[in-house]
């Protein structure tokens, strides 16, 4: 399947969603991210069919993933468990956020993916805390 758009213009594209999703934040870097958006933004421009073609999706697919990861530091460093990643493909974390923000406008997509960490299966694991020194 070939794309419509060149990798330029996908470029182009990309960087302007980034843009616009940040140009109204005035908040902290911590609590900037397409993930903290508004839903009611978010919704008509997530499109899970399009898949990670879809510069969009794939913004909100990079911010999920790295969401999680940090939640899971968390989660390790609090009792040695973790949510399995390796279940969450790019189609159900589209879904999942989009299904969210079209039923919750006045929302964030950052709801759907606590919601997902919560009622999320943790895989317990062999972990030190304290094995990560964020402060030295």
């Amino acid at each position: 399947m070939t794309s419509r758009f060149s990798g330029a213009h996908r470029a182009a594209v990309c960087l302007a969603a980034l843009v616009v999703v940040n140009a109204a934040a005035a908040e902290p870097l911590i609590s900037q991210g397409i993930g903290t958006s508004s839903c009611s933004q978010l919704a008509g421009d997530l499109n899970p069919s399009e898949g990670l073609s879809n510069p969009v999706n794939l913004m909100m697919v990079a911010w999920a993933q790295g969401y999680i990861s940090a939640a899971n530091m968390a989660l390790l460093e609090d009792g040695g468990r973790h949510v399995d990643m390796s279940a969450l493909d790019d189609a159900k974390v589209l879904a999942l956020v989009h299904d969210f923000c079209k039923a919750n406008p006045d929302k964030r997509p950052v709801a759907a993916i606590d919601e997902l960490i919560r009622e999320s299966e943790k895989v317990k694991t062999n972990w030190e805390p304290g094995t990560v020194e964020w402060d030295e």
